[in-house]
């Protein structure tokens, strides 16, 4: 007999700056080569008066570098094909970081089932990760959350 728990979507809390209290989705997912990477999707407001979303990728330094600029793709489990910018289009933080616009795909993300991210690296290595359905809860939560404020 298996007993199947709900999954629990979490949001974290973040000061951005003093009296500034921003929330964000993060997440530890491995690549099919067993790599962990940080997945964190979070809003950005301080720039514009208009909210934009990022995701950031996050992998251990050394292990896999991106290539910039390259665009990030999104496949849905009914097999949908999104496009999401490199917001580091000339240079990153670091080379073992990636950094995605997610505003225009926002409202264009299932609402159940999982994605897939992929992008080419450096040394051609693909960097292929699973966006299980708890995770894309979480990030639909997000959205929300902002709409609320």
């Amino acid at each position: 007999m298996s007993i199947c728990f709900p999954a629990t979507a979490l949001l974290r809390q973040h000061h951005e700056m003093p009296n500034v209290l921003r929330y964000h989705a993060q997440d530890s997912l491995k690549d099919r080569d067993g790599n962990t990477w940080q997945v964190i999707l979070f809003p950005d407001s301080l720039k514009t008066s208009e909210t934009k979303y990022y995701l950031r990728l996050v992998g251990f330094p050394g292990i896999k570098s991106f290539n910039h600029p390259q665009s990030l793709e999104i496949i849905t489990s009914q097999g949908n094909v999104l496009t999401a910018a490199d917001a580091y289009p000339q240079s990153a933080p670091a080379p073992n970081v990636g950094q995605y616009d997610f505003t225009p795909i926002m409202l264009d993300l299932p609402s159940k089932g999982s994605l897939k991210l992929a992008v080419v690296l450096k040394e051609n290595n693909e960097l292929s990760l699973k966006i299980p359905n708890q995770v894309l809860t979480e990030w639909q939560l997000l959205s929300k959350e902002i709409e609320v404020q």
